[in-house]
């Protein structure tokens, strides 16, 4: 059994019934895996809510684990960021939580937008 931390963007995909994402969590989740998100994807998903999604994103987060952000976590984020910058990569700030959220608790990361996720000890779903 495994965990996997969900990014924003497919977070989004399900709640939008997009790329069949839904199917794939479905499965995940009959075949007895455990599905999470960051605090900091909430965050996102309800800075874009429209007044008709907000009972289906309730009931999808709710199903959720939720991971927070502490101070460790922050620092650690903070940390990898300034490390992207050094390389000249500007990353933002809520990629970097998400990212060290799945470092941090050693969780596979799934996400549509591996571009924003360059961490090689990062390890990323495969998606269709």
């Amino acid at each position: 059994m495994a965990i996997y931390l969900l990014d924003t963007s497919v977070i989004v995909d399900v709640l939008n019934r997009k790329r069949q994402r839904r199917e794939l969590l479905a499965s995940l989740n009959d075949a007895g895996d455990t599905l999470a998100c960051s605090v900091v994807s909430i965050a996102e998903i309800y800075a874009g809510i429209r007044p008709r999604e907000f009972a289906a994103t309730e009931l999808f987060l709710g199903g959720l684990e939720h991971y927070d952000v502490d101070p460790q976590l922050a620092r650690y984020a903070g940390l990898l960021r300034n490390e992207w910058a050094k390389k000249g990569r500007t990353l933002a700030i809520t990629d970097v939580l998400i990212a060290a959220t799945a470092l941090m608790h050693n969780l596979p990361l799934m996400t549509d937008n591996a571009k924003d996720f360059p961490m090689p000890q990062l390890t990323l779903y495969p998606l269709p």
